[in-house]
């Protein structure tokens, strides 16, 4: 499969470089919603990291399969990077859920109307600590790269990696190859109405009978 593996390297920083994703007005609504989609019933994290979400979850009572729930949040879908292995994702969401169960994908939104005409990367982090350059290297397969600087306890940690940008109707389009429909699409956990101008989304497919 077209994934990317972090190596050790990153993994060992990788929590306290975004610690404001663990704060509760973050991790809250995220919980809560998943929570409320898994119904009672249990729930299964693809890419489940360190486990952010997945450990205060099961916390509130969310169990082991069979699955009403499952998820995949904080773009890793984009971290497998063709479209087949993409799809391949849908499927084996499909096939661990229940009929009526939800898929739930949190993505952003590719970027491309801030990069300015002629150019090929923008800086889309710019912090003390932290900054953060997105190039568009193959426009037709759909790959960025995004490429770290991170400042973690005096030193600095260098992350880049290829991933493959995905859009709203692409992801619809691979949900109905896989069995499901669009239940829901949000332009954050907050459950935010989505536009096109939203810069992220929460999609929710529920699969068919």
């Amino acid at each position: 499969m077209g994934s990317i593996i972090w190596g050790p390297e990153v993994a060992e920083v990788y929590d306290r470089t975004y610690p404001a994703l663990f704060g509760p007005s973050v991790l809250g609504p995220m919980v809560g919603l998943l929570a409320e989609l898994a119904r009672g019933g249990a729930a299964l994290e693809f890419a489940v990291g360190t486990g952010r979400v997945a450990l205060p979850l099961s916390a509130s009572g969310i169990a082991g399969a069979p699955f009403r729930l499952v998820y995949l949040v904080a773009n890793t879908i984009m971290n497998v990077t063709t479209q087949d292995d993409q799809l391949a994702v849908f499927a084996n969401a499909a096939a661990h859920l229940e009929p009526g169960g939800c898929f739930v994908v949190e993505v952003i939104v590719p970027q491309l109307r801030r990069v300015p005409p002629g150019q090929a990367a923008w800086v889309f982090t710019l912090d003390p600590d932290h900054v953060g350059i997105e190039t568009f290297d193959d426009m037709a397969g759909q790959i960025a790269w995004s490429h770290h600087w991170i400042q973690v306890h005096g030193r600095v940690v260098r992350h880049s990696a290829p991933y493959r940008y995905v859009w709203p109707s692409e992801l619809d389009l691979m949900a109905k190859i896989a069995g499901f429909r669009l239940r829901d699409r949000w332009a954050g956990w907050d459950r935010a109405l989505f536009t096109s101008d939203s810069e992220s989304q929460v999609a929710v497919f529920e699969k068919l009978p």
